[in-house]
């Protein structure tokens, strides 16, 4: 929530057609002073804190986010003990242990994480990772049976298995038990499995729906470890802090609030990252050519698309047989297969994006358009269906969905939302209706089966349900300012300060500042659609800027039209790292006239 609707540098409309508001409310205005002046950190970092909820009282601790502090217990989760003694069980009697995991980032870093701690114990444990496009999400029966026809006695699902209850009954006619570790919404009754651990479950009063799966399991791992304590005294413990790496990069590529311990993991992981104890994350940061220590963004938009070209468009098992190695050589050859994946997937996406962009286009010109942008085709890849969704959202400024067809008229459809608007809600609304073939997911994103002969009539009940919910938010929509900085305040001292106040990400959203009055010396475009600028103070100071996939946007045109003139921007700080120096740079998300 912003400031009391104060508006910021009086900027009513900007190049991207929002307002500028304050951030932080009165209130929050006097917090910041209260830290700034109790803790001696810079007036800007103070109102960071303070504009994201941190008290006075809380702040010192926030600063240092330790696992000891923050880290539930893993027994408050329901039915975590049964979890822990049955896995435990497996361990003391070195069972063969499969390990179903999903084909995105948080699937593959929660399968590395049991695998390796299954290793340590020296269990015999293989992970089975489904193809996206002949078996899409979660166990399949043929899939639970070939696992226990290969000797496995325990299958463990991580990040699925919560809504499969016919495949878990097919794994245990066929004479396995089956643990679940999850947390996506329940969709349907809880399977029959021997213990079901999800914070999402509707019983489950932990308190800890924000983990992502690898954080449940990395629960499940310290649980675990307490009892072997008890049946295994001489085993050497497993350095579970080592795996945090791993519950880092889950946690921020499946984007889930950077809250409570989540936050703990990541700040924790990103230093474990930053020693390169990972065999896998190391080969991808070296074909990511990343030539800085490892962050946040680096996880998600450098690491993380790579792993994830493999459930797309590769072979799905690729992320977590990377992950879960420890031979530097079969390291560095899967990293080179997807970061070579990753280059074919970003290919498809630019040609998919063109058509998709066009058929958006069309159906937004000449006014409001619909409330939520459909497109489809049959030249599409369904495993970038998601990516293209995405890339839409943000060009049209609404939900939208973007959805492949094979060759008997059965469309693989992803969807993305905005702010404030429940596309998962729609989607299970549209199932009942009997739109769909099936659908789900949560407020954000969601997952459609739909065929060709129904997608009019889907599209007259999207417009019908969310019309009116959409356009009241777009007349909401505004842009929230932490405070204003002039470019020689800008410096890499404030950057660390800032960082100390991270990570940022979901549910602990990324600072964005003002520069007032700057002139803009300079704006040229660069790479894929990214614009370069160079911003000036009125006293002088300047700073290099970017802002990225501008080209043919409302904020790309006035940066071009706007050249030499002085403006006021809108955006975040971050250090870029060139020939082994360290600069501050801007990251433009919006501008307007001054």
């Amino acid at each position: 929530m912003t400031g009391e609707n104060r508006i910021f540098l009086d900027v009513r409309q900007s190049a991207s057609g929002v307002s500028w508001e304050h951030r932080l409310t009165e209130r929050q205005d006097m917090t910041a002073l209260a830290i700034a002046q109790g803790f001696g950190v810079p007036d800007i970092v103070a109102r960071v804190l303070a504009g994201r909820g941190v008290t006075a009282e809380q702040t010192e601790r926030f600063l240092d986010p330790t696992i000891r502090d923050l880290l539930p217990d893993p027994a408050s989760l329901t039915d975590m003990d049964k979890a822990a003694a049955r896995i435990a069980d497996a361990i003391v009697t070195g069972e063969r242990v499969a390990i179903f995991g999903d084909y995105d980032v948080d699937g593959a870093a929660s399968s590395a994480l049991l695998k390796r701690f299954l290793t340590h114990f020296s269990v015999p444990a293989e992970i089975y990772i489904p193809d996206r496009i002949f078996e899409g999400y979660g166990p399949n029966p043929e899939a639970m049976c070939e696992l226990v026809s290969r000797g496995a006695t325990l299958i463990v699902t991580v990040d699925c298995g919560t809504n499969s209850a016919v495949s878990i009954d097919a794994a245990k006619a066929a004479g396995a038990d089956v643990v679940v570790l999850d947390h996506h919404q329940l969709g349907g009754p809880l399977p029959a499995a021997e213990a079901v651990v999800n914070p999402n479950r509707e019983d489950d009063l932990s308190g800890q729906g924000h983990l992502c799966a690898a954080g449940v399991v990395f629960l499940a791992l310290v649980q675990t470890a307490r009892i072997l304590r008890g049946r295994l005294p001489d085993a050497a413990p497993p350095d579970l802090l080592g795996l945090l790496d791993l519950v880092a990069l889950a946690t921020v590529c499946d984007v889930v609030p950077l809250t409570g311990v989540n936050r703990a993991f990541v700040v924790k992981g990103l230093q474990m990252a930053r020693q390169q104890r990972n065999e896998g994350l190391a080969a991808l940061a070296r074909v990511s050519r990343i030539g800085e220590p490892v962050s946040t963004f680096h996880l998600a938009y450098l690491i993380g698309p790579r792993i994830n070209a493999g459930g797309r468009i590769g072979d799905a098992a690729l992320g977590s047989r990377l992950l879960a190695t420890d031979d530097p050589v079969v390291a560095r050859t899967i990293a080179e297969t997807l970061d070579r994946l990753n280059q074919e997937r970003q290919q498809m996406e630019l040609e998919m994006l063109a058509a998709a962009r066009v058929e958006a286009d069309a159906e937004l010109a000449g006014g409001n358009g619909p409330a939520i942008v459909v497109t489809a085709s049959s030249n599409w890849h369904p495993g970038i269906v998601g990516l293209l969704a995405s890339r839409l959202k943000d060009h049209a400024r609404r939900p939208a969905f973007a959805i492949a067809f094979n060759a008997n008229g059965v469309g693989t459809g992803s969807g993305r939302s905005v702010s404030g608007f429940d596309l998962g809600r729609l989607v299970r609304e549209a199932a009942i209706a009997g739109l769909i073939v099936k659908g789900g997911g949560h407020g954000m994103a969601a997952g459609i089966t739909v065929e060709r002969a129904k997608l009019g009539a889907l599209r007259a009940f999207f417009e019908e349900r969310a019309a009116a919910d959409v356009f009241r938010l777009q007349g909401e929509e505004s842009l929230a300012i932490d405070g204003a900085l002039a470019a020689e305040g800008a410096t890499l001292g404030l950057l660390d300060a800032l960082e100390k106040a991270g990570p940022f990400g979901a549910g602990h959203v990324a600072p964005v500042f003002a520069l007032p009055r700057h002139r803009l010396a300079d704006a040229r475009s660069v790479g894929t659609n990214h614009i370069r600028a160079e911003l000036q103070s009125e006293s002088g100071g300047r700073i290099q800027a970017i802002a990225f996939r501008a080209v043919d946007t409302a904020l790309g045109e006035f940066l071009f039209t706007n050249r030499g003139k002085p403006v006021h921007v809108a955006g975040s700080l971050s250090g870029n790292h060139w020939n082994g120096n360290r600069t501050v740079q801007f990251r433009i998300v919006d501008a307007a006239r001054a």
